[in-house]
């Protein structure tokens, strides 16, 4: 294997897929000595390539190996005999006949999509499986707000409905002190239904006070001489849908009116007192709401809350202000007695999920100063597959804008889902793997199905002991990594040309109702000389395996104390560079690493001193927040949360990527600083002052003018395409906002800078000292 052979970043662009090394060891020992996980990053949804894949879903259900512990499905990598039309399953090694359709027009030079070599990935439009009709939305809206954060909110919520499909069904409830459960096809006046919101209901119970009619299904007599007419039974939930959910083409108006008319929470709050806000139960109400009128139709529970939950189930706090909302300090105490009953609470609605086979998500949109309680919430967010988003208030652009963006629709020119919502239900995700490897497990917004098969590795990661999970919902940008476990034992040495299979399966419903399959097959090469580990080395993505090790740590803080984290990273960090490193032992001067893995350590480094691992200065909430928002990410957005990426701009050069160190501020330059959640634009002190005598407004310092706007146009393009819609920041050198972008660089020393640089007063060490401690560690003999 050649060092130059390894494009890492080929299979993201026809599959969807980064993987930690494309280059796997031979055994499971090997493997372990790789200290790196062996994993692969799969974006199940991501549009790609007309050459790497069919331009429009194939119309017909996939042909699947007969063997029942397998049910690959026919890719590339088949061996096919076109005398006796059998294919052979590179999983199982199964014979299988091709069905009379194939075998007849099928050749060399005729091949159907599945079989065309660099079609690795085929979707499938399943025609077994019916429509289930247009999604649903539920809105359900907190009253405890202010009257001006209600008004902004109102108005975002009108905005979006014009977003819908006309055939989309929405459904409206709001909470406060009560849970109220709006009728929207009774056209008299607005009518609502009152639930008691210091209650739990079940899904029956829910259904009894909204007047649910269980239709008796008797025979209808028939005309004289014919048998009699057998009424075709409804569900008790069917009753409901014309009330409750109706088309957006139907209930706009309405839904405008009773927007329009939303009031406060009229129940009188002491200045004491926190107001009474039944977050739980009105979450609960609407999964009722759905399990009992649309059971099998994707739908989505979209939460839209200004504080913490007070009243009833999944209360986090108490409504005395005199107790404080729980910190990072409680929660390690055990001296927050709200958290586990809500996160049990939480937990038990997820479960729920369960029934209906994960059809139906939850999305929270908290804008607040205040915690809300998404650390507890972010069990069933997680699990359902749903968005969080957080905001300072209402009328801030990162709520408003994120909203509109929920409903993204593919462009126009799209072939076959031109015009459609991006967004899709009920997914399902299966693993395949070849036999001398096995699934570990998976991290990202999903659930564990619990299906173990001959592939399910007995170590665990993530969510592991399954090859299936379920994912509630998907984008195109949501991320899954996926973690494997070599077992061959390497007592025996495979075959020269052996080559390791995976496929990926992805099951769901898209935006118009029809069931998809996505097939993904990926093939790559074992080494089997001990000796010699270049061709492993040479094949190391050390974007992919930071994200994949990032992903890791932050799932082992949900168990493990955050400082037992921080070493798990570092001794990995110390194992992996005295494997791949060259050097001469005892000798840090020696020590050189690889192109190829040159820039993990810093990633190490950022990852360290993230909040993803430091939680100085992050409220429980935020934590949960921001380590959300890592697992779903693709690879490319979580390196930028991981290690922000820094431009510069100044007179005397273009626009150039900055080092994310202190000695990039200067007085003469502005930075462009990307976090993934901030962009920071950031005025060295000169160009402040310039600008503040206004010298771009004359026309003999039209070049000031133009560096002034030229990273406000950039800044603009990087929130363009992003979800959730970053926060805009513009500051200046030595103002209070600059804390913003001095917090993320490397505090290195004064000496190695020019006169100019900032200065960083730290208790962090610098990258410098980091480098030092790990060559200094990797090298000992």
């Amino acid at each position: 294997m050649q060092e130059a052979s390894w494009d890492v970043t080929a299979l993201e662009e026809t599959n969807g897929i980064r993987q930690s090394f494309q280059c796997w060891p031979a055994s499971r020992l090997e493997a372990t000595r790789c200290v790196a996980p062996l994993g692969t990053l799969y974006t199940p949804l991501k549009k790609l390539p007309p050459s790497s894949s069919p331009p429009t879903a194939l119309p017909y259900d996939p042909i699947r190996c007969t063997n029942a512990q397998c049910r690959s499905v026919l890719n590339p990598y088949c061996q096919v005999d076109f005398q006796t039309k059998l294919w052979v399953c590179p999983f199982c090694l199964t014979r299988n006949h091709f069905p009379p359709h194939y075998a007849e027009n099928m050749s060399e030079t005729n091949l159907p999509a599945e079989l065309i070599p660099q079609y690795g990935t085929c979707e499938y439009e399943l025609q077994s499986l019916p429509s289930v009709g247009p999604p649903v939305f539920v809105f359900v809206v907190d009253v405890c707000i202010h009257a001006e954060e209600l008004s902004d909110l109102s108005d975002s919520l009108q905005q979006a409905f014009q977003l819908l499909p006309e055939e989309c069904l929405v459904g409206l409830i709001t909470f406060g002190t009560n849970v109220n459960v709006h009728e929207l096809g009774f056209e008299g006046c607005p009518k609502s239904f009152v639930l008691r919101g210091n209650k739990e209901y079940d899904p029956g119970r829910v259904a009894e006070i909204l007047g649910a009619v269980r239709p008796q299904p008797r025979n209808q007599p028939g005309q004289p001489g014919q048998p009699a007419v057998a009424q075709e039974y409804q569900s008790p939930g069917a009753s409901l849908l014309g009330r409750f959910l109706l088309p957006v083409s139907e209930c706009s108006y309405t839904l405008e009116t009773i927007l329009e008319d939303l009031r406060k929470d009229p129940w009188p709050v002491p200045s004491d007192k926190r107001p009474a806000r039944c977050t739980g139960c009105a979450l609960s109400v609407a999964l009722s709401l759905l399990e009992t009128t649309v059971p099998r139709a994707g739908g989505r529970v979209m939460v839209f809350t200004g504080g913490p939950c007070t009243s009833g189930p999944g209360a986090i706090v108490q409504r005395s202000k005199t107790e404080d909302m729980r910190s990072h300090a409680d929660l390690s105490k055990n001296n927050a007695p709200l958290h586990k009953d809500a996160c049990e609470y939480y937990t038990k609605l997820s479960e729920a999920a369960a029934r209906v086979n994960y059809t139906h998500l939850v999305d929270i949109f908290a804008c607040s100063l205040d915690q809300v309680g998404m650390l507890e919430m972010r069990v069933l967010i997680e699990a359902t597959g749903g968005l969080m988003v957080l905001a300072d208030s209402f009328g801030q652009s990162v709520f408003k804008e994120s909203l509109r963006r929920v409903f993204r629709r593919y462009p126009d020119d799209v072939p076959g889902d031109g015009g459609m919502m991006s967004m899709a239900f009920g997914g399902v995700l299966e693993v395949l793997t070849s036999k001398e490897f096995k699934v570990s497990g998976a991290i990202g917004p999903l659930t564990s199905l619990g299906k173990r098969g001959p592939n399910v590795s007995d170590v665990e990661v993530g969510k592991g002991g399954t090859n299936a999970w379920a994912i509630g919902g998907l984008d195109p940008t949501t991320t899954l990594a996926i973690y494997f476990d070599v077992s061959h034992p390497g007592t025996t040495a495979l075959p020269q040309n052996k080559r390791r299979h995976i496929q990926f399966l992805t099951r769901y419903q898209h935006s118009n109702g029809r069931i998809r399959l996505r097939s993904t097959t990926i093939c790559g090469p074992w080494h089997s000389d001990v000796n010699d580990h270049n061709p492993i080395k040479y094949s190391y993505d050390q974007e992919a395996a930071a994200v994949l090790t990032a992903r890791l740590a932050v799932h082992r803080t949900e168990t493990e104390d955050v400082s037992d984290v921080l070493r798990w990273v570092d001794r990995s960090l110390i194992r992996l560079a005295a494997k791949f490193a060259d050097y001469q032992p005892d000798d840090p001067q020696s020590f050189r690493l690889a192109a190829e893995f040159s820039l993990y350590p810093q990633f190490m480094f950022h990852l360290r001193r993230s909040q993803f691992l430091q939680l100085f200065n992050s409220s429980p909430d935020e934590a949960a927040y921001y380590r959300y928002i890592l697992i779903r990410e693709n690879c490319v957005n979580s390196l930028v949360m991981l290690q922000p990426s820094l431009l510069s701009y100044g007179f005397n050069e273009p626009p150039q990527p900055a080092l994310l160190d202190a000695q990039s501020v200067r007085p003469d330059t502005i930075l462009l600083l990307d976090t993934f959640f901030n962009v920071v634009v950031f005025h060295g002190e000169t160009i402040a002052a310039w600008r503040e005598q206004k010298y771009q407004e004359q026309e003999e310092h039209e070049s000031f003018r133009q560096l002034l706007e030229a990273p406000q146009v950039d800044a603009q393009l990087i929130m363009d395409d992003r979800f959730p819609v970053p926060r805009y920041i513009n500051c200046d050198q030595h103002k209070s906002e600059s804390r913003f972008l001095m917090a993320k660089l490397n505090p290195s020393g004064g000496d190695q800078g020019g006169s100019g640089a900032a200065q960083l007063f730290t208790d962090d060490v610098s990258l410098r000292v980091f480098m030092e401690h790990l060559m200094k560690l990797a090298v000992q003999s």
